[in-house]
């Protein structure tokens, strides 16, 4: 081994820094006595050094390489038979020298002339050389797990060359024990099935009792299987608790208990679905609660038929395979209109706001309100900072009307006005990375949201009032149902019911996706309050070059998995424009969903749009966007569309093979 170590004597010096670091460690690792021993003729060397300051440095020098020489043998059998792991590598990571115990650690395995990166990958050499970090935690090594504390030397006065110390300290009863105290925690499991009453209303008499029955005996054979406490607290509410290692095992599963309810059939027209919220990682079985309530919120939000596990501050989705399903009875939208009445008259002035780069359905819904708000004498404005090619006709049409001088501000405009009594409407946004201005959010004490997205991650907490309804076509379409409950004759002028009517036809896709009963009844409607659809035909209309810039688009579509990806030339900047040619790569013979990247500056914005047999929801969620299964959009910054595309075909594999 002496040639392993032979280095040392290059620079006699280095042992006060070895041996000033060994005490460190002993001390840290309670071998209180020789530590002791160690420190005291440490300071021996001091006091010494001290006392001779003044008879010159040759002296000390010559003192040091002296002790430094007899103290050679002593020290090289002690980093030998130090009582852990000790290995030395360069500042590239090579590795120099190692200790008895390291060649123990690694089964006799010989590592001279490789890098730490053979050894374990989690260490980062030049953060520990740029003083980043310098402890490693639970690293797996030969199937067990150390802490690494790593300790920097400078070779030479130049501070350049360096040599880093690793001391591994076995701690592998201490993770197996915390492993199995993390498994035996309690995790909180909150189950609703999200639609019981309209499937019993669609299913025999006789065969009713029979499903209720089939469904409370699969979510008991469900916790039994987790070895779990089960407790039925309302019709279709279920309350599991369940120790965190089987939540683990039934996240592999992807929950399959959704698949299990679904295929449930008693001649029910309607599919049975569940929603369920997974609390778990909580300090205290409450805590845990409380992230199972937020959790099964969120995938009621998001339509349902899904598992959402909170851990903490982190999220994650399984399931919603299903579309959602359109709710007949009205009687939510007259609770809603008449506490968003309350709440208006309440209030001193009303500010609406909608998305960023906001499209006709958030425009339109905004100008239904607004028409509302005004006929109840109630000051009211709509944030608006840019005006596309998708809302330029609508706007013009507006701004001409006497009614709406001054009704589009801008943000600085918005905060100026805002006061402890004004109330904020969101509509067609209801998460915070989307708003159309976030300060603006975080000023208003009083917010309402009216949305139809599926619920996300980082949606706007505190709200007074959430109209969040997913079966929903359009924002547009939400508030045409509220205006009549809000005012008993509204007096809609022509162009505003043709807004409403413009935003369900852009949602729809002019009535074919996402149409239920409600959405033709909000429709008629609209044409009893005057629009009409030649003149909504009209704000869609489009110029030559806009129909040349599509075609270029197109051009560009490639199909992978029964799926069309198209990339916007460099000279086109236009997400709308982009949002459209997505609808179009639908109507091409094959393809089930399509994906449209535009660059926008230093972003790259993604719509996608799908048949239904692809959730295009679940994918844009990989890239931090949401939506619907049939309609979705995400935005990414500073990251080259290829690279992107290349992700997204990834996640697309992953897809198809999960969904065969």
């Amino acid at each position: 081994m002496e040639n392993k170590y032979n280095f040392f004597g290059k620079s006699n010096k280095i042992y006060l820094f070895v041996i000033a670091g060994f005490i460190l460690v002993l001390f840290y690792y309670r071998h209180y006595n020789i530590a002791l021993t160690s420190l005291i003729v440490y300071a021996i060397l001091i006091v010494y050094y001290l006392k001779d300051l003044r008879e010159g440095k040759v002296k000390w020098k010559n003192f040091i390489e002296n002790f430094s020489s007899k103290m050679d043998i002593a020290t090289s059998n002690t980093l030998l038979n130090l009582p852990f792991s000790l290995l030395i590598i360069g500042k590239k990571g090579n590795i120099l020298w190692y200790n008895q115990n390291f060649l123990s650690l690694m089964d006799g395995e010989e590592v001279i002339g490789k890098t730490i990166k053979d050894i374990s990958r989690e260490i980062n050499v030049k953060y520990i050389v740029t003083g980043k970090k310098n402890v490693y935690n639970y690293v797996s090594i030969k199937d067990r797990y150390y802490d690494i504390y790593a300790t920097m030397i400078n070779t030479d006065d130049t501070s350049k060359d360096v040599i880093v110390l690793l001391y591994f300290y076995d701690v592998t009863e201490k993770y197996n024990l915390m492993q199995r105290i993390e498994e035996n925690r309690e995790s909180v499991v909150l189950v609703e099935v999200d639609n019981l009453d309209d499937v019993l209303k669609t299913t025999d008499e006789d065969k009713a009792p029979l499903l209720t029955a089939e469904i409370e005996r699969n979510i008991n054979s469900y916790a039994q299987d987790m070895e779990a406490l089960v407790k039925k607290y309302a019709a279709n509410k279920f309350l599991i608790l369940a120790k965190d290692k089987f939540i683990k095992r039934e996240m592999e599963k992807k929950f399959d208990i959704l698949d299990t309810i679904r295929e449930l059939d008693f001649g029910n027209k309607l599919t049975v679905t569940l929603s369920i919220g997974i609390g778990r990682g909580g300090e205290s079985p409450q805590q845990n609660y409380k992230y199972a309530s937020s959790a099964k919120e969120l995938a009621l939000g998001r339509g349902g038929d899904q598992a959402v596990v909170k851990t903490r501050d982190r999220l994650s989705f399984y399931g919603g395979k299903t579309k959602e399903i359109e709710k007949k009875t009205k009687v939510r939208a007259r609770v809603i209109a008449h506490a968003l009445l309350d709440l208006i008259n309440e209030s001193s002035n009303v500010v609406i706001m909608g998305h960023a780069n906001p499209d006709i359905d958030c425009i339109g819904a905004a100008v239904g309100l607004y028409s509302t708000i005004m006929s109840l004498n109630k000051k009211c404005n709509i944030v608006l900072n840019n005006i596309n090619k998708s809302i330029k006709n609508v706007v013009d049409n507006l701004v001409n009307e006497y009614e709406y001088k001054g009704a589009f501000i801008d943000n600085e405009t918005c905060i100026n006005i805002i006061n402890n009594d004004t109330l904020l409407i969101l509509v067609d946004v209801h998460n915070r990375s989307h708003v159309e201005n976030l300060d603006i959010v975080d000023k208003v004490n009083k917010i309402v949201i009216i949305d139809h997205h599926r619920k996300a991650p980082d949606y706007i907490q505190d709200t007074l009032l959430a109209y969040i309804e997913t079966y929903a076509s359009s924002a547009s379409e939400l508030v045409t149902e509220l205006i009549p409950y809000i005012i008993e004759k509204p007096k809609l002028k022509q162009i505003e019911a043709e807004a409403l009517l413009a935003g369900i036809c852009v949602d729809t896709k002019n009535f074919y996706f996402k149409t239920g009963v409600r959405t033709f009844e909000a429709a008629a409607l609209l044409r009893k309050y005057g629009a009409d659809t030649i003149s909504v035909k009209k704000l869609f209309s489009e110029d030559l070059e806009v129909y040349i810039k599509r075609t270029e688009i197109i051009r560009t579509a490639e199909i992978f998995k029964n799926t069309a990806i198209a990339i916007c030339p460099p000279h086109i900047e236009d997400n709308v424009l982009a949002a459209q040619v997505a609808d179009e790569l639908l109507n091409i013979t094959g393809v089930q969903a399509s994906f449209v990247f535009v660059k926008i500056k230093d972003e790259v914005f993604i719509s996608g749009r799908s048949l239904g047999n692809i959730n295009v929801q679940v994918i844009l969620e990989k890239f931090g966007g949401g939506g619907h299964m049939t309609m979705a959009g995400a935005k990414v910054k500073n990251i080259e569309i290829e690279q992107i595309v290349e992700e997204l075909k990834s996640i697309i594999e992953k897809y198809s093979r999960e969904g065969e």
